[in-house]
């Protein structure tokens, strides 16, 4: 239970160390931002997080030679997190991954979108009623509300419906499309604008252009997991004036004369500087801020599977586009690490609103799915699972407003909220958090009055 913090109190114990700044958090963000703050000249940085390892929702489990992670996690060669931790490059395991979709016709085809099996497949009537639609949306629909009309306007109605996007779009959202603000749409959708464009588009169906090869290479977290991937980030901060303090939880913090004291519970800490990568009610509670109201966020199931028989895909990466099944991604493992026990395995993600945050119910969900698909063909072990909360975050209604009106009070106290969680901002790859936290603390001094 946290104590009441509505009103600033004295540290209940003595100051037991005192650090140049304060990273609450040690996902990516909180790892970068330590990162940026010891290369900005602080000697003493102190990384605190509730969790018992550095990483944040990067998480795997493991059972009996399988391994698997919370979500779907590529990284590049040549993302920005490299120059912070060089040393990462060599653990990565080089892969060469492919993505496809199931999609309403229960075909598995290209992700996000298959000119052949969407378009030219439909047959005539069904071009002539998508270039209608289409036509109808970029004349009508130039007023974008939500994530849904952002999507009509770019492809129209009935190739919306026919290709299965508005069914994902409700999946990963959480909630219906039209409930989704558009600020979410630009950022998680901004591939359907710059690639349904007419022009590009033309080029494509009369050209059947392929994309351009990748310039980088892409990569997984080692066999074993995330574990030997972020001791190594921890190493390299620690030997530049880093502290970490995994498994610790924050009571309070309280600023007075530009000093920070944060009660730990058992010692307090105080410091110049505070960066905080966590959920942002979290940071406002602590903070003594706000009136404890939560900002919504997805709650994630993953559903770990062992599998030999035939599965009826090549593709390591699967995406459900279909008008069926709560699952909304799956990632097959052993295409990267080679098989365990014979088998192959992958994991499945369900967003648990629309399983009732039920385990049992999103297995029995995906198990039924499979069967009218004909997926999976054989003997389909579930292996584990998880549930993890504040997976990323859901823009309803007005939550960025709520959610920068938070940060700004944070900030007016003294504290640098960012990140994933402690912004409410999406950041679907490790290059966008790696990036996002240098913008976000490339400056000198801390913001906020003191107090």
């Amino acid at each position: 239970m946290l104590a009441d913090l509505s009103l600033p109190i004295s540290p209940l114990h003595p100051v037991a160390e005192t650090f140049d700044a304060v990273v609450l958090g040690a996902g990516i963000s909180g790892l970068v931002a330590a990162s940026v703050l010891l290369g900005q000249g602080a000697r003493r940085v102190l990384v605190i997080d509730e969790y018992d390892h550095a990483g944040g929702n990067h998480i795997d489990w493991s059972k009996d030679g399988y391994t698997f992670d919370v979500g779907s996690l590529i990284f590049q060669d040549d993302s920005p997190l490299l120059r912070h931790f060089p040393e990462l490059t060599s653990l990565y395991v080089e892969i060469d991954p492919s993505w496809g979709r199931l999609n309403p016709q229960g075909m598995v085809t290209a992700y996000p979108i298959s000119v052949r099996d969407d378009i030219l497949r439909a047959g005539p009537l069904e071009i002539a009623r998508m270039l209608m639609s289409l036509a109808r949306a970029r004349l009508f629909g130039r007023r974008l509300r939500n994530a849904r009309d952002f999507a009509r306007f770019w492809i129209g109605q009935h190739l919306l419906q026919r290709s299965g996007l508005e069914s994902y779009m409700r999946r990963f959202y959480g909630v219906a499309p039209e409930e989704i603000d558009v600020e979410l749409a630009h950022k998680r959708m901004g591939w359907i604008s710059e690639h349904a464009r007419l022009a590009v588009f033309a080029r494509r169906l009369l050209l059947a252009r392929k994309p351009a090869p990748r310039s980088n290479r892409q990569m997984a977290r080692p066999r074993a997991g995330f574990a030997p991937l972020y001791a190594v980030a921890v190493e390299r901060l620690q030997a530049g004036g880093a502290h970490f303090r995994l498994s610790t939880q924050v009571r309070s913090i309280v600023r007075r004369d530009g000093v920070f004291t944060l009660d730990l519970g058992g010692e307090s800490v105080s410091c110049n500087r505070l960066v905080s990568t966590i959920p942002i009610h979290r940071a406002q509670q602590m903070c003594g801020l706000g009136d404890g109201r939560q900002l919504e966020s997805v709650t994630l199931i993953s559903l770990y599977f062992s599998f030999a028989g035939q599965r009826g895909f090549a593709q390591p990466i699967i995406y459900n586009f279909s008008h069926e099944g709560a699952w909304k991604r799956l990632t097959v493992y052993s295409d990267f690490y080679g098989r365990a026990n014979g088998r192959e395995y992958f994991g499945v993600e369900v967003v648990g609103h629309y399983a009732d945050n039920s385990i049992d119910k999103a297995e029995a969900d995906f198990r039924r799915h499979m069967r009218q698909t004909g997926l999976f063909d054989g003997d389909l072990v579930l292996e584990g699972a998880q549930l993890l909360d504040n997976a990323y975050p859901i823009y309803r209604g007005n939550a960025a407003q709520c959610a920068a009106e938070a940060v700004a009070a944070l900030a007016a106290f003294g504290v640098e909220s960012i990140g994933r969680q402690g912004a409410f901002n999406y950041q679907p790859t490790a290059r966008v958090t790696t990036l996002d936290a240098e913008t976000a603390l490339r400056r000198d001094e801390p913001a906020g009055d003191s107090r």
